[in-house]
């Protein structure tokens, strides 16, 4: 007669320590050129790493150099470049990273799609404006393009010769013009922390 078997504990999800949350997600950031998107998205990195989790920041300019190099800027490239990030991100969010994403993205449809492609696969995504009016991103130009577009030395400048759609209804909208870098950082990470995400 054999003993009985003991009944086995149900796996438990893999924590590094207590609490320490590795549920993956992608946060995107959208917004006008010299909204603060990027700024924001390495303010929160800090904060998040600081507890431990991992994060990864997909940042616009890189990713033209290095995954969407020969792409210029007309709709279908631009399309085609927000896709590419899109499909990064949610690679890195399956794995458990947390994908901050501060891309313009200027056309809906391409931000949906890539909704779409976060949620065909389960995997939880955030859209954040950061709604910066043009006439304060134009005072701040990080990259002098707003100074390159009025002397006309450049075209197709995102909000100002050529569209951006903002969201309808974010996860949240942030207005960088009305407070801190920090505050703005800190806001985001509640609405992670609330989600199960931070």
């Amino acid at each position: 007669m054999t003993a009985p078997r003991t009944q086995q504990p149900p796996p438990q999800p893999h924590h590094t320590r207590e609490n320490h949350v590795t549920t993956g997600a992608t946060v995107w950031l959208t917004g006008l050129p010299s909204a603060g998107k990027t700024t924001i998205a390495y303010e929160l990195a800090g904060l998040l790493r600081a507890r431990g989790r991992r994060v990864e920041v997909l940042d616009g300019d890189e990713i033209r150099e290095f995954l969407s190099a020969g792409l210029g800027f007309s709709r279908e490239d631009r399309h085609t470049n927000v896709q590419r990030i899109g499909f990064v991100a949610e690679l890195l969010a399956r794995n458990g990273v947390l994908a901050l994403v501060p891309v313009i993205a200027p056309f809906a449809d391409s931000r949906e799609a890539v909704r779409k492609r976060h949620q065909a696969g389960g995997t939880a995504y955030v859209e954040v404006h950061v709604a910066t009016p043009v006439e304060v991103c134009s005072v701040r130009d990080v990259k002098g393009l707003y100074a390159k577009q009025a002397a006309g030395e450049i075209s197709g400048l995102t909000g100002v010769d050529d569209p951006y759609e903002a969201p309808d209804s974010p996860d949240l909208r942030i207005a960088s013009q009305d407070q801190t870098v920090q505050e703005s950082a800190a806001a985001l990470d509640a609405l992670l922390t609330e989600r199960g995400l931070a």
